[in-house]
């Protein structure tokens, strides 16, 4: 099973790229978010229960701890899957070499890291229009997904909602945060001669295809 890591700015598209390759791919998409979500809902393995109580007490969970739950993951994942698609981790080079070194103990490494390149004025555009459903999780953007009836969720017809980090205000800071974090890690797999850039700008499908043959 190759590991691929996906990487690239909030708005750049990661979900989305993944919920298309999913479909074409014989591939495991594991978002960081749901795992934890998952771990604490389930906490079916010490890890989980880890992870619950942290959660339980509003602590962050640690970066170790994400580590080895993505690689606790993987060890579930069945052999039907080719390509294990990890999203959301790591997001710096700490985060990084510890994910290589639990890997490593199994005798694995990440095979392609992908960096999804979207200039900054696309991903503000991105995020200040997006609004979700709280109800069932469904996304729209009110230019380029829009609902069928506006404000509406189209799924389960909850009331969407913009998401306080989304608004105009605070988006360029979250991007600034993120870009500052996150420059050394694309040098790290560079250095490694992992790292594959595609255009995160265009239609979604002709993305994701970009990023489909940037992993075989």
């Amino acid at each position: 099973m190759k590991i691929i890591v996906i990487l690239g700015a909030p708005g750049s598209g990661k979900g989305t790229v993944a919920a298309r390759l999913v479909k074409t791919l014989p591939l495991k998409h594991v978002s960081t978010g749901d795992l934890l979500r998952a771990a604490a809902a389930n906490a079916d393995t010490p890890l989980a229960k880890s992870v619950a109580e942290t959660m339980r007490k509003g602590e962050l969970v640690s970066d170790e701890i994400v580590g080895s739950l993505v690689v606790e993951q993987l060890g579930k994942s069945g052999a039907e899957y080719e390509y294990f698609l990890l999203d959301g981790y790591p997001r710096n080079e700490k985060q990084a070499a510890f994910l290589e070194a639990k890997l490593a103990e199994g005798g694995r490494k990440v095979a392609k890291a992908v960096w999804l390149e979207v200039p900054q004025e696309v991903l503000v555009g991105r995020l200040s229009g997006r609004r979700t459903c709280p109800k069932c999780g469904a996304g729209f953007h009110v230019e380029t997904m829009k609902p069928k009836v506006e404000g509406v969720c189209d799924a389960c017809g909850g009331a969407l909602v913009q998401r306080p980090d989304d608004a105009p205000e605070n988006v360029a800071n979250r991007l600034k945060v993120y870009e500052a974090k996150t420059a050394s890690l694309l040098g790290w797999y560079e250095q490694r001669g992992i790292l594959a850039r595609v255009n995160g700008v265009g239609e979604a499908d002709a993305i994701a295809a970009a990023v489909a043959d940037a992993i075989k």
